[in-house]
């Protein structure tokens, strides 16, 4: 593989000469907070059905970009289409609407609501009852509870969460299960595509060797596409078929993780200049 600076002066393969297709494409995504360049005219492709991770050092522009993909912020400059949609311009809810998920960094569950209700809070983009409806207790309103309910406790099963937990407040789960939980929440939108940001933080060895077992069988047993942050490099190669490495916002490389543990510039954004001259 060449170095990094090489590989981003080329231009990508497209989705007609990888035989791949792409679910997700940003081309020359830029984003400035009041004269402060974040995210630098980067091009990125998620290919279908495949695992993809964006790694960097801290600071490196990767949470951002991810706010630009689910719409909490908009590019400076630069095009984001999602199945073939632009979603440029679109509130989070649109995005979610059109099959996108997230997790975050920071668990952002409702910790005073019940495990089960913050599953059902993810489903809600799904329902089409109006709330006038709810009030008065139509039976179109009922039943399609009743199949978000049975959704909800099938999720939290397939995210390792015990059916006995359902009613617990969130924030009494063990912090590995919380971490599940906002996953399960996720899923309740019947995503396409689900963004993962750091999903191992603060997790033990053995937490951390599960929740990566568990991201490759999310991918395989209901067909995802899963693009992920994450800082722990095991995690990374054990997972992932695509990574992509930003450093000061910029995109410095992107391949197989063979190529990119081999990359110069990469050793050299993570370990400093020294390791690469060594």
């Amino acid at each position: 593989m060449t170095d990094g600076r090489a590989q981003t002066a080329e231009p990508q393969p497209t989705a007609e000469v990888t035989g791949e297709r792409m679910l997700l494409q940003a081309r020359g995504v830029t984003k400035m907070f009041e004269g402060l360049v974040a995210n630098r005219e980067i091009d990125f492709d998620v290919p279908l059905h495949k695992i993809v991770s964006i790694i960097g050092p801290n600071g490196a522009g990767k949470t951002t970009f991810f706010n630009q993909l689910t719409g909490i912020y908009p590019p400076s400059a630069g095009t984001i289409t999602f199945a073939d949609v632009d979603i440029v311009g679109l509130a989070p809810h649109q995005v979610a609407e059109l099959g996108v998920a997230r997790t975050y960094q920071n668990i952002r569950l409702f910790q005073n609501m019940t495990v089960v209700a913050n599953v059902l809070v993810g489903r809600h983009v799904r329902m089409r009852g109006q709330w006038y409806q709810a009030i008065l207790g139509s039976a179109g309103t009922r039943s399609e509870e009743r199949t978000a309910l049975e959704r909800a406790r099938e999720l939290l099963e397939l995210c390792g969460l015990r059916r006995s937990v359902e009613h617990q407040l969130a924030k009494n789960l063990p912090y590995g299960d919380q971490r599940r939980l906002e996953v399960a929440r996720a899923l309740a939108s019947e995503p396409k595509l689900v963004l993962l940001d750091e999903p191992t933080a603060g997790m033990n060895p053995g937490e951390t060797r599960q929740m990566t077992d568990f991201i490759g069988r999310l991918r395989r047993d209901l067909q995802l596409t899963i693009l992920l942050i994450e800082h722990d490099m095991k995690v990374v190669m054990g997972v992932s078929e695509r990574i992509t490495v930003l450093d000061y916002g910029e995109k410095i490389a992107e391949g197989t993780p063979a190529e990119i543990r081999a990359n110069p510039r990469v050793i050299e954004a993570y370990l400093g200049k020294q390791a690469h001259t060594a």
